[in-house]
């Protein structure tokens, strides 16, 4: 029954984990649609995330 119980450190593992996820899929995106400008207007979200990453720069 101990088995499902989840760390205080496991958890933040997971949430670096998951940043760290985030960060590299946004910059692979944006470097994607910088090289790539006829993928734009493709796919809506790869654009608003594109667009959200650029306004942040």
């Amino acid at each position: 029954m101990d088995d499902n119980i989840v760390t205080e450190q496991e958890t933040d593992a997971a949430r670096e984990r998951r940043a760290a996820f985030k960060l590299r899929h946004a910059r692979g995106l944006t470097t994607l649609m910088g090289e790539r400008e006829d993928l734009r207007g493709v796919h809506a979200l790869a654009d608003l995330v594109d667009d959200a990453v650029r306004w942040t720069a």
